[in-house]
């Protein structure tokens, strides 16, 4: 489902992010935490409140270096079944306001109000609401941007940030982003950004003075394009409704400590278990299997896999992690590795597949089926593999529904 691409008259985008969303559901439910520094992890943080950030902590970062900012801060165990429960809540709230909500994660969504303005009234007056229902009835606070695009109301929402509202009235919309630095592009990350700066562009007004001809030299043509557009403040792409995940991924952090090619292998086995078990219930496939790496100097790599075939099958899906991770391990013993994960993309309905599968396939899909039934009764520490038994296989980050 699809809004109109046309041009939008005024500012009718919202987009709508919880603030330091673990922390301040740990903050709502235990009212000593509240007002002070409370990081969200063990070992990794996880999620730090605005308190904690304020003295420098982010994420994620080893929770050591954090209390070397911040020694007073406390450090809370993430209760992913609460952050669930209050995503499920907002996002009530969200498509109360609106029929037209996409989701980008557990804790912020974009909201079409354009055709709201008769039984709702102005953007502005629907996201005021829309703050104070949060906060009443769910108990977080939520930083809501409203602009004529998508990729201006979220960065309205970042610089209203914390606990904040921000209007770019239509028209305006140069006037707000090119003073801004050009971080705030989407695809301007720290390589990027030193790279612009070599060449003395800090702001986006600066970059969007460029001919896109010059800046496509300097970066790419195709993240040349991107970016020149957005510093435009081109933006057309409506809110989705309903749009499925192209890929979907799962990583952890693993410190800075030696890694043996066991430790490496144990951390991929609970990946893969994850993701398999997460296609199977979205009932999806995958063609490309990604392996994801940070290494000791927080530099990253990727290597990617294409099967033969969709499958939605862990054991397939594990045998070209396996590939892929002994493929890498020259450059992990060279490097260390801080961060191992997986990403499945190349993702299709497995429906239409399914009909078309050989009989052991399929059985072994229904093997899968079968072991994912009695997690789902017993929970993972009872039904787990061999190799994962009495190991911390990390934390199961809470998704959107897919």
């Amino acid at each position: 489902m699809f809004v109109s691409i046309k041009a939008r008259a005024e500012a009718s985008i919202l987009h709508a992010d919880l603030d330091s969303f673990y922390a301040s559901v740990e903050q709502r439910d235990d009212p000593s935490l509240r007002g002070r520094p409370v990081l969200v992890g063990g070992g990794i943080v996880l999620a730090a409140s605005y308190e904690a950030k304020a003295r420098g902590v982010s994420t994620p970062m080893n929770e050591r270096r954090a209390r070397l900012l911040c020694p007073d801060a406390v450090t809370v165990r993430p209760r992913m079944e609460a952050y669930s429960e209050a995503s499920k809540a907002v996002f009530a709230l969200f498509r109360d306001t609106t029929p037209l909500v996409e989701g980008l994660s557990i804790d912020e969504a974009f909201l079409d109000v354009g055709g709201l303005r008769r039984i709702g009234g102005a953007p502005e007056a629907i996201g005021r609401r829309l703050r104070a229902r949060v906060l009443d009835e769910v108990g977080l606070p939520i930083t809501v941007g409203i602009a004529s695009t998508k990729f201006l109301a979220k960065v309205a929402s970042a610089v209203a940030k914390p606990d904040g509202l921000l209007v770019v009235p239509a028209g305006t919309e140069l006037d707000f982003l090119h003073p801004l630095p050009i971080e705030r592009l989407w695809g301007v990350g720290e390589v990027t950004a030193r790279t612009l700066h070599e060449r003395g562009i800090a702001t986006i007004g600066q970059l969007a003075a460029l001919p896109e001809a010059r800046l496509t030299s300097v970066v790419g043509q195709a993240s040349g394009r991107h970016l020149h557009a957005l510093a435009k403040a081109r933006d057309p792409r409506p809110v989705e409704v309903g749009r499925r995940r192209r890929s979907i991924g799962s990583q952890r952090a693993m410190g800075r400590r030696p890694k043996t090619i066991e430790e490496l292998e144990q951390t991929l086995v609970a990946i893969a278990d994850r993701l398999g078990k997460r296609l199977r219930s979205a009932h999806r496939v995958c063609r490309t299997v990604v392996l994801r790496l940070r290494f000791d100097d927080f530099s990253r790599a990727t290597r990617s896999h294409t099967l033969p075939e969709a499958t939605m099958h862990t054991e397939t899906i594990l045998r070209a992690g396996r590939e892929l991770l002994e493929a890498a391990m020259p450059l992990i013993e060279s490097d260390g590795c801080t961060l191992l994960g997986l990403t499945l993309s190349n993702l299709l309905d497995d429906d239409p597949l399914q009909l078309a599968l050989p009989f052991d396939r399929v059985d072994r899909g229904s093997l899968d089926a079968a072991i994912d039934d009695l997690r789902d009764r017993y929970g993972t520490s009872i039904v787990t593999r061999a190799v994962l038994l009495g190991r911390d296989q990390g934390v199961s980050v809470p998704l959107l529904p897919d």
